[in-house]
């Protein structure tokens, strides 16, 4: 069974805001993090509770990690239910946290 991966409007932001900052500095980098996390989406679609535990206490809340370059990302989600997946926050792995 494939799971819907949905994005919050906070999470586009993040992607946004990440895409936008490789395009300034190289466009192919942009395309290249583009595809990867396209990549750890479709990984998401299939295996979200592969993924490590964002919290103890909630065993919904994980985060997917994309290899990218030296470091990456990671995603923030949600398993919502049996059928949905729900991207919470995006960020570099890099960046200290979440927005």
């Amino acid at each position: 069974m494939k799971f819907s991966v949905r994005f919050t409007p906070d999470a586009k932001d993040d992607l946004v805001r990440l895409y936008t900052f490789l395009l300034e500095k190289d466009l192919k980098a942009a395309e290249e993090a583009l595809d990867a996390l396209s990549k750890g989406f479709d990984f998401l679609r299939e295996f979200p509770f592969s993924c490590r535990k964002a919290l103890p206490e909630n065993p919904l809340l994980r985060e997917l990690l994309v290899s990218f370059g030296n470091s990456g990302y990671v995603a923030l989600f949600e398993i919502e239910d049996q059928a949905t997946v729900t991207i919470l926050a995006m960020r570099h792995q890099r960046e200290d946290d979440y927005y």
